[in-house]
């Protein structure tokens, strides 16, 4: 574990508007924790420190996130201006030479995913479940100098299909579940609180 605490950074975006759930989405609860501490947690024992950009409502992000020694909090000024200016804001902070990157409301991906991930190689590796790629993404960190200087992207999406990427397949249906609205929360909500089938 300590091996790949050296080698890996993460990066969670938590600072949109939330507009289209109507509610500040990450401080909504899933069992016992908020959306952005899930988001956290399942890559914390993983990455050696937790970049999260804050922006909207950052003080409540601010006081959630607050008894986890290695996150780092960092402002996104100019967070009105969307999701990419979160992202290169975040880049600035990375230092380890890959990165975790998801947006913060991923609150079901498994510990496992990540470490699946970690043992395959390429500058960008993706998770695929039941052939559908989903979050996190895994990136090499020499590719952030030309993702910060090239204004030929309009979004990480952009430059990750311009420059190609590997795919891991994972047996995580949490890789395809954000809370983009409030039926997307309904959803992961029946989700948890369907019970494992018994074995025998």
């Amino acid at each position: 574990m300590k091996k790949m605490q050296a080698k890996v950074d993460g990066l969670i975006l938590a600072a949109g508007l939330s507009t289209r759930a109507k509610t500040f989405k990450l401080g909504l609860r899933v069992e016992d924790k908020t959306i952005i501490e899930r988001s956290v947690e399942g890559m914390y024992d993983i990455c050696s420190k937790v970049i999260v950009v804050i922006g909207h409502r950052s003080e409540i992000v601010s006081d959630i996130l607050s008894k986890y020694p290695r996150v780092e909090l960092v402002y996104n000024e100019k967070y009105i201006d969307g999701m990419f200016s979160s992202v290169k804001v975040g880049l600035k902070h990375i230092e380890k030479d890959r990165f975790f990157f998801i947006p913060g409301d991923y609150p079901l991906i498994k510990k496992s995913t990540y470490k699946e991930m970690l043992a395959v190689d390429g500058d960008i590796v993706l998770p695929v479940y039941e052939r559908r790629k989903g979050h996190p993404i895994l990136l090499k960190s020499y590719v952030i100098d030309e993702i910060l200087q090239s204004s030929k992207y309009a979004n990480l999406g952009e430059f990750i299909n311009s420059h190609g990427f590997v795919t891991v397949s994972v047996d995580d249906p949490g890789i395809l579940m954000d809370v983009d609205t409030i039926e997307d929360y309904e959803n992961i909500m029946n989700h948890v609180k369907t019970p494992c089938p018994k074995s025998g």
